[in-house]
């Protein structure tokens, strides 16, 4: 008959009481912002290519972009407070993050990148450099 039933020698050993209350208290206690990047697509044209980054909840002021050294950085950061009095009781939260995420300019027109934002989406336009293509020129010696 005892052959029948398993027996799970290591259960016990294993087990931590205290595992799951850490669990706990690192989900409600965590006041790091949560951050899980900028998505974002890119799609290549002819003569361009677009990003479209999604930020949504953010505000067109929070947002901005920087070229340096062929780089572009989006950064948006939103800072947020927000305090209730109901029934004697008061309450007051503050929340603020921060998502910055950056791409590689090479061969891009700097001079020329425009954005524009709408309804979450920040749209990025990165006009390709033209490629100037020399003529062989035949020198004659005299």
């Amino acid at each position: 008959m005892f052959e029948l039933i398993p027996r799970r020698y290591n259960v016990m050993r294993n087990y931590n009481p205290y595992h799951m209350l850490n669990v706990m208290n690192d989900f409600f206690d965590n006041d790091q912002p949560i951050s899980y990047g900028i998505k974002t697509d890119v799609k290549e044209t002819e003569n361009e290519y677009i990003l479209e980054a999604e930020l949504p909840g953010f505000n067109k002021d929070d947002i901005t972009l920087e070229t340096k050294s062929d780089v572009l950085t989006v950064v948006a950061i939103k800072e947020e407070e927000k305090e209730e009095k109901k029934n004697g009781y008061l309450r007051i939260e503050r929340r603020s993050g921060q998502l910055e995420r950056s791409f590689n300019l090479e061969g891009i027109d700097n001079e020329k990148i425009s954005a524009k934002y709408n309804n979450g989406i920040l749209e990025v336009t990165l006009p390709k450099l033209e490629i100037v293509v020399e003529e062989n020129k035949k020198i004659p010696i005299n």
